[in-house]
């Protein structure tokens, strides 16, 4: 038997009703109308509603209300098996009152739910760009958040079904490489930079910097050095490859205590400098370069969009230049369906910009979308920065997590041992600060609370970590679990069964928003009313079997629930906490 998703049974009745209206009418055009179906919490207003109505009226310029009477009277007269009634709201409405035995009979099959249950029908490939760290710099507390929601994106879209290649484009070029191969030429040591390669590196770069202030020669020293880059020198070639090389041992190894999966692609922007040329040859030939003061410009006024500089007036390239070479490569060689560009929201215009000078190239219509993002601020409010105004690392907010976990475990599991305690702490740790930076809409910024991060109490990790370890212990203790009789349950079992089979939505959410937190409260709301239900209801007590059996496949099918929700979100799931 098959799991019939409640969501996908009323769009299908919509449909057909649809379908079937624009037959009678003899109006096509009707089968172009869009509509949203939508859980609903409680029974006022039914299982699931939608607002297809206003679509249809549109097209029939007809009242709202008198379209929804139309499809209710279509989807009556067809005879919904699953359904009790239909009601009309709102002026136009549709809300759908599934039958009892509905839900019911699907419980036996929710902890056998799997990502085939939610493909979506497209599977098209889709490229996700996120992290994208600069060569020989510590991450940030940006790069932090950027990283764990294209990693939360990536595993949303894979686990619908699409092929997505996950791409790390790095920092690697620009005049600033340039100063760094004189400061490592000066002053670098390849036993150190192999020893501690940000640091280090990051300390040549700071110290080419003070050196600068008594001498002044060291800018122009820096500039030929990086024109030099530009030209395809040998030597500056293989010191910027090693330097690449080296800044990634120290990202991978963040990569790994975060859990992130690995990269398909991780390519630095000096990749594609040989592109260039062609680039501006292609610009050229198509009418797009202007001349502006010694510097090219491509001209976006059409949509109404300021200049955008391609190339300087010495010859050197930027790196809008190397963004829409990058653009074109990957569209030609991946084909994808869509970019995915996960950059913060202070580079807005820069992307408005290149996906313009993508159109005016003629590459597919809205091939690339920026998932821009707020900042995380301090516990004030503020901008994170330490003492001396340096932004703060990722390292050190990760840090800073895990040590502050280290003390609720000491204080809460002295019964473990010294080991055990350390790898809670970190799983913890690293499971909140996670889930901490996916919970609330991306445009929302973060404000960074270590309590409110590990509470057991509010919308956190541990709370989630803690129901799922609670309902885990249950299943273990009760051993083998019968079929059961569904049809025994009461109220909140079934409110519970169509909590779980709700999950799709908060997919369908998560997609639409490019954000994790609608999956972030779905997960929440299931974990609180699977705690109540918990607290209020025998279940390995119950003196009936067959109901005992049902309720344990419940909370079977809102654990296999939880597992899938973790796994999108990056998060350890934790049997035992």
């Amino acid at each position: 038997m098959k799991v019939v998703f409640p969501r996908q049974y009323v769009s299908g009745l919509i449909s057909g009703a649809i379908q079937a209206l624009a037959h009678q009418t003899k109006d096509p055009s009707l089968l172009r109308v869009v509509f949203d179906v939508d859980y609903k919490e409680g029974d006022k207003f039914g299982d699931y509603a939608s607002n297809a109505a206003f679509g249809v009226a549109k097209i029939m310029e007809i009242p709202p209300l008198q379209a929804a009477e139309k499809l209710k009277a279509i989807i009556e007269a067809e005879i919904a098996e699953n359904i009790e009634r239909i009601e009309i709201a709102g002026g136009g409405f549709l809300n759908f009152f599934f039958r009892k035995d509905y839900f019911a009979k699907n419980l036996d099959l929710l902890s056998k739910l799997s990502p085939k249950n939610y493909a979506d029908p497209e599977r098209k490939k889709i490229i996700i760009e996120y992290s994208s760290p600069n060569v020989a710099k510590p991450m940030h507390i940006g790069h932090l958040r950027n990283t764990v929601l294209g990693n939360a994106l990536a595993n949303l879209y894979k686990f619908i079904g699409y092929k997505v290649v996950r791409w790390n484009h790095l920092g690697d070029w620009g005049t600033q490489f340039g100063k760094l191969i004189v400061a490592y030429k000066k002053w670098g040591h390849k036993e150190k930079v192999e020893k501690n390669p940000i640091e280090e590196l990051l300390n040549l770069y700071v110290r080419f910097h003070k050196e600068l202030e008594h001498n002044s020669n060291l800018e122009k020293e820096g500039q030929e050095e990086f024109k030099k880059l530009e030209n395809g020198d040998k030597e500056n070639k293989n010191l910027l490859a090693w330097f690449l090389k080296e800044s990634l041992k120290e990202f991978n190894r963040l990569y790994k205590l975060l859990g992130i999966k690995k990269f398909d692609k991780e390519i630095g922007e000096s990749y594609y400098s040989p592109l260039i040329p062609k680039l501006i040859e292609e610009l050229d030939k198509n009418k797009l370069l202007e001349k502006s003061e010694g510097a090219l410009i491509v001209r976006l006024d059409a949509f109404k969009l300021p200049p955008a500089l391609i190339q300087k007036t010495d010859g050197s390239t930027l790196y809008m230049t190397r963004e829409v070479a990058s653009l074109k490569y990957r569209v030609k060689k991946l084909n994808p369906s869509k970019i995915l560009y996960v950059v913060g929201n202070e580079q807005s215009l820069h992307f408005e910009q290149l996906f313009a000078i993508a159109r005016l190239l003629g590459i597919k219509p809205d091939i690339g979308e920026h998932i821009k993002y707020e900042l995380v601020l301090g516990p004030d409010g503020k901008k994170f920065s330490t003492r001396e105004g340096n932004i703060i690392t990722a390292q050190e907010i990760i840090s800073q997590a895990i040590e502050e976990s280290q003390k609720i475990v000491e204080e809460k599991r002295k019964d473990l041992s010294t080991k055990e305690k350390n790898e809670i702490a970190r799983e913890i740790g690293i499971n909140s600060l996670k889930y901490y930076m996916l919970k609330d809409g991306r445009m929302t910024p973060i404000v960074f609370n270590a309590q409110a991060m590990l509470s057991l109490n509010g919308n956190s990790a541990p709370y989630l970590n803690y129901a799922y370890a609670r309902f885990s212990s249950i299943l273990s203790k009760a051993g083998r679990i019968g079929k059961g009789d569904a049809y025994s349950l009461e109220n909140q079992e079934l409110n519970l069964i169509k909590k779980v089979l709700a999950f799709d939505d908060a997919l369908i959410k998560s997609k639409q928003n490019s954000s994790l937190h609608s999956l972030a409260d779905y997960l929440f709301e299931l974990a609180t009313q699977a705690n109540r239900f918990y607290e209020s209801t025998p279940i390995l007590t119950d003196a009936m079997e067959k109901r005992k059996d049902s309720r344990l496949q419940l909370i079977k099918g809102i654990c296999r629930i939880m597992e899938m929700g973790f796994e999108i979100m990056g998060i350890q799931t934790l049997p035992k906490i």
